[in-house]
């Protein structure tokens, strides 16, 4: 049996907070805003997850009214996530996940990003696909006021 689930997010860059993305501190003269780290790219990966189990979203289980989270990483958060995964008895087949960013430049990390989000959620790096465009200087996110990502996973019945 399989299920699939996808996932978005969106965080405003701000000056103060580094720029993490799928738990890889990126060099860049802004960070993105929110109740954890604000890692879009690991957020949208979790809510894929959580989707793809009918289990909602990541509001649901790490809620921004809940002080527990605030300034939290997000890559701890996953590995929650994939822990949830494997109680449902079900594995990662493989994730499919897009960055949508103005600036900075992300390809010299994306090899980087992907052993990371790979050990978090118990999948080979080659099963984890990673692309980052722009939005061709189109509204908020081609101004480069904000990034987005989305995400899209397979699951298996183990």
């Amino acid at each position: 049996m399989y299920r699939i689930g996808t996932g978005y997010d969106v965080h405003r860059l701000v000056e103060g907070p580094p720029l993490i993305l799928g738990g890889v501190r990126i060099p860049f003269e802004l960070g993105l805003q929110g109740h954890s780290d604000a890692d879009v790219l690991t957020h949208a990966l979790m809510d894929a997850l959580l989707g793809a189990l009918s289990l909602g979203d990541i509001g649901t289980f790490f809620p921004d009214t809940d002080e527990k989270y605030c300034g939290a990483c997000s890559v701890d958060l996953l590995f929650r996530v994939a822990g949830l995964v494997r109680e449902k008895n079900y594995g990662v087949v493989n994730a499919d996940c897009v960055v949508i960013a103005q600036k900075p430049k992300l390809q010299p990390y994306l090899e980087e990003i992907k052993e990371k989000l790979s050990g978090c959620i118990a999948v080979e790096p080659e099963n984890i696909g990673i692309k980052a465009t722009t939005h061709e200087g189109l509204g908020e996110l081609g101004r480069g006021e904000g990034i987005a990502s989305y995400c899209v996973v397979l699951l298996e019945k183990r």
